[in-house]
């Protein structure tokens, strides 16, 4: 009896040791990297209330790289409209940072950096600006709700002395995202922004956003909302032009509808 009483505790601290060696590897097995990958069809590309393709549809994706530190890097890409940005063939967004998730909390800072293949302002007197642009920002999310801060540290779309008569580095734009899980798997999405166009306060808008997310298994999800700004139409208001005359416009900021498919790998 004293024998078999003796060999039950250490057995069970045997199987106790085995369970944390078991969770020790599997930790120590942790990738420190992951890499991810998403591909998605959308009614129309918007950015800041903006329809940048002209209220047609874009194919967008990109790539992320995050490391178990907090710091991540990506790069993602869409077609747009090269009349709502002038000559512009696509945009590529390069961006990457650090966050900290702290309890309930989460701080984020990074950068953004625009690239827009092809697109250009064609300066009078000949030679052109670019529509390249360069963000940082900062963000902090408590649970479901985030504030976040974009900084122009370039020229803001092209906006400068050679093409406007000013510069626009220092334009920011200031938003505050609320994205809850009213239910398993359905988001409500609430968005409101604020851009501010350094110099050129006629550019100046709010814009907002109501919608709803649902995600699916295998990395799919769907969404619909609704988008609309307070962008003067008489600057956001983009016209073809055929021999002489002006045809499709379009007032990029007005009131529109979103959906889209997306898949992430």
């Amino acid at each position: 009896m004293t024998k078999n009483f003796i060999r039950l505790p250490l057995a069970a601290l045997a199987l106790c040791a085995a369970s944390v060696t078991v969770q020790a590897q599997e930790t120590a097995a942790a990738p420190a990297y992951t890499i991810s990958a998403n591909v998605g069809l959308f009614s129309q590309y918007i950015f800041r209330g903006i329809s940048y393709t002209q209220e047609n549809p874009a194919v967008q994706g990109g790539f992320d790289l995050a490391h178990s530190s907090g710091a991540y890097l990506g790069v993602w890409g869409t077609n747009v409209s090269d009349l709502a940005l002038s000559n512009a063939t696509g945009e590529i967004d390069v961006y990457g940072g650090f966050a900290k998730t702290i309890d309930d909390w989460t701080f984020d800072v990074g950068f953004l950096q625009f690239i827009f293949p092809g697109g250009k302002y064609d300066l009078v007197g000949g030679g052109t600006e670019s529509l390249n642009t360069l963000e940082l920002n900062a963000a902090v999310t408590w649970k479901f709700i985030q504030l976040k801060y974009s900084y122009a540290v370039t020229d803001y779309f092209g906006f400068s002395k050679k093409t406007f008569g000013a510069d626009s580095d220092g334009s920011d734009y200031v938003e505050l995202n609320a994205n809850y899980e009213f239910m398993p798997s359905w988001i409500a999405n609430v968005h409101v922004g604020h851009q501010k166009v350094k110099n050129y306060d006629d550019y100046d808008f709010t814009d907002w956003k109501v919608g709803v997310t649902k995600n699916f298994e295998g990395g799919w999800q769907a969404a619909v909302a609704y988008v609309d700004t307070n962008a003067d139409r008489n600057f956001y208001t983009i016209c073809d032009t055929v021999n002489g005359a002006q045809t499709r416009c379009k007032d990029t900021g007005d009131s529109k509808w979103l959906l889209y498919v997306k898949r992430t790998f």
